[in-house]
């Protein structure tokens, strides 16, 4: 009951982030069904155009224990010689058949979802050596549900085996009257026959299962709102320990801007919501730059700094609101303010008994 609950609380699609995690462990679709099909297709291949070949190669290595075993030496050494020699026959025989079943069981998986390197598939845990969880996967729901599969399977493939071979029922009472060759190329012919019609069956078997695993895999992925959450913490971060952060960026931004203001050359006010900082230097500036800004509690913190450290505070409450909204800290006013910036900083001057100069910036 808690697995069916668990279940339908997944109500999420599965992300990437724990799709890729699961194949890291090893947790893909595979179908048996295309494994096998392509096992039985490497097998029709062998039956197909290899078997000639391999009994005549075997029918050699074997044909003097069977034709003249009276002449075969029990000496120990001749004989271990003479069944070694045999050996190497019979493998060189059947090493091609061999090497095409183990690239269509390697194939299989890669087909199914390319290369899927899983170092902790291989780890040695003790709970894949317990007898009570090898029984519960054995009589599982899953392999339950792969019983009657097998069964229907066997049932298709049984029928289409049957109709392949009646045809060749006509002709089986002349069969005691004919050559060994000649039946064992009728045999041949009637085996690659039943092997193509039942990998043609096996084929669109193979397809259903496929995509049946795929939405089971899909649905067993599935998310509950809480793993979703949880996800989204870990991959973006807890949403009170990133407020923090940006507080605490913030709060240097801020000490690094103040410590900024004594260097400013006048403080442009709302005169109590806003307070921009401009500083000028005419030799290595192409206009007046913002060096702080703030609203509310910022820009009256800004204000006492500028009247600490004897700073001109301007009262021009359009221009202040407008290099707020519009000019980013530590860059330069735009050409737009260049006449308002130009008249407060030149009316400052003045008061200093400084000179606006003509030749430099674009502020004038």
């Amino acid at each position: 009951m808690s697995e069916q609950a668990d279940d339908a609380q997944k109500t999420e699609e599965p992300t990437q982030k724990k799709l890729g995690e699961a194949r890291s462990r090893g947790q893909v679709a595979v179908s048996r069904e295309v494994n096998t099909w392509l096992m039985l297709v490497a097998g029709t291949v062998v039956v197909a155009l290899m078997a000639p070949w391999i009994m005549g190669r075997l029918r050699v290595a074997l044909l003097p224990f069977v034709e003249s075993p009276h002449l075969i030496s029990l000496d120990i050494g001749s004989l271990g010689q003479q069944i070694e020699a045999t050996l190497l026959h019979v493998l060189a025989a059947l090493f091609l058949p061999l090497l095409l079943f183990f690239v269509a069981a390697l194939m299989g998986p890669i087909l199914q979802n390319g290369l899927v390197f899983s170092p902790k598939a291989l780890e040695l845990k003790l709970d894949k050596f317990s007898p009570i969880k090898g029984a519960k996967r054995i009589f599982s729901i899953r392999q339950a549900s792969e019983f009657p599969k097998g069964i229907v399977k066997l049932v298709i493939v049984s029928a289409v085996a049957l109709l392949t071979t009646i045809p060749a029922f006509i002709g089986l009472d002349t069969i005691p009257t004919m050559p060994l060759p000649d039946f064992l190329s009728i045999m041949h012919v009637l085996i690659v026959k039943v092997l193509v019609a039942v990998l043609a069956v096996l084929v669109v078997i193979a397809i259903i299962d496929l995509v049946f695993q795929r939405q089971q895999h899909h649905k067993q992925m599935r998310m509950t709102r809480q793993e979703l959450k949880d996800e989204f913490k870990q991959s973006e971060g807890d949403p009170a320990v990133r407020q923090r952060l940006r507080q605490i960026r913030q709060e240097r931004a801020r000490s690094r801007m103040m410590q900024a203001v004594p260097e400013a050359d006048v403080v442009v006010t709302n005169p109590t919501h806003f307070a921009v900082a401009l500083k000028y230097q005419p030799e290595a500036m192409g206009a007046p730059k913002v060096i702080a800004k703030g609203a509310d509690l910022v820009a009256q913190r800004i204000r006492e700094v500028a009247e600490e450290h004897g700073i001109a505070i301007v009262e021009n409450p359009p221009l202040a609101r407008a290099l707020f909204a519009s000019v980013d800290l530590d860059d330069e006013v735009p050409p737009e303010h260049y006449q308002a910036v130009a008249e407060v900083i030149s009316y400052v001057w003045n008061i200093e008994g400084r000179k606006m100069p003509r030749e430099h910036g674009r502020a004038r």
